[in-house]
């Protein structure tokens, strides 16, 4: 019974108004990135592809997040900081990218299999680096 009242406190804890708010800059943002990598596709590589659209999504995500998630100031220094999160997602999605399609998933289909994995993380580290305060990022 304990276990079960821990789980439910845990699950409360991230489905707060702020991760409803994340899903769904997360799906706007990935509705437009998605758009982008495929009109990449029609001039280029899956990896080209993928990398400009990850690339526009990570400047579209920090707008998002600091505006609509997190409803906080944008700043030079937060900014700098936010792609952090995202180069080392960036590394750990190319190889699953990578995987996948060579595992024979549509090169269509493997990005939108591996975002939905990386969810989670991405809030945790987005909102660590958002609401920081600007003077603690010196």
């Amino acid at each position: 019974m304990k276990a079960e009242k821990g789980q439910h406190m845990l699950l409360m804890r991230f489905m707060n108004k702020e991760f409803v708010k994340f899903i769904i800059s997360g799906l706007v943002n990935t509705l437009a990135t998605y758009v982008v990598y495929l009109l990449f596709l029609n001039i280029s590589t899956y990896t080209v592809s993928y990398s400009v659209s990850y690339f526009l999504g990570i400047l579209l995500s920090y707008y998002l997040n600091s505006k609509f998630v997190f409803n906080e100031r944008m700043s030079t220094k937060k900014l700098i900081r936010y792609p952090i999160v995202y180069i080392s997602q960036y590394l750990i999605n190319t190889i699953g990218l990578y995987l996948l399609v060579n595992f024979g998933i549509s090169e269509k289909i493997a990005p939108i299999i591996i975002i939905c994995i990386t969810i989670p993380i991405t809030f945790v580290l987005s909102k660590l680096i958002i609401k920081k305060k600007a003077e603690d990022l010196k």
